[in-house]
């Protein structure tokens, strides 16, 4: 018993099962924390890029269903949000949501992003 228990053999394979889920978990976390603040990042490029077409380009987002499509457009994330295009007392208004569902081993957590933009 004795010799099993001063035996260094096998060290670096315990200490590799002891680290390597929390590594696993950092990198995984990482990268999905990455893909959602790329989403984010991209709904708002959007929806300011539909108010712009929507106020500036009367060919091209003359009407409130074209902005919505110019604003799908140029979205760039994952899942399909939701365009509203309006023209409120601030000018021309696009307002865009996005619900992205995150699947973990204990729990199903969904996040709602919105973004709104309004150019005179």
């Amino acid at each position: 018993m004795r010799k099993f228990a001063s035996s260094a053999e096998g060290t670096a394979a315990v200490e590799f099962a002891f680290v390597m889920p929390a590594f696993l978990a950092l990198v995984v976390g990482t990268l999905a924390a990455s893909i959602l603040l790329y989403s984010n990042v991209s709904l708002q490029k959007a929806v300011e890029a539909g108010a712009r077409c929507f106020s500036v380009s009367a060919t091209q987002c003359g009407s409130a269903s074209a902005a919505q499509t110019y604003a799908q457009g140029q979205y760039h994330g994952i899942n399909s949000p939701t365009f509203t295009a309006s023209t409120p007392s601030c000018g021309h208004q696009v307002v865009g949501t996005v619900t992205i569902q995150i699947e973990a081993v204990l729990t199903n957590l969904s996040l709602l992003l919105s973004a709104t933009s309004c150019f005179p």
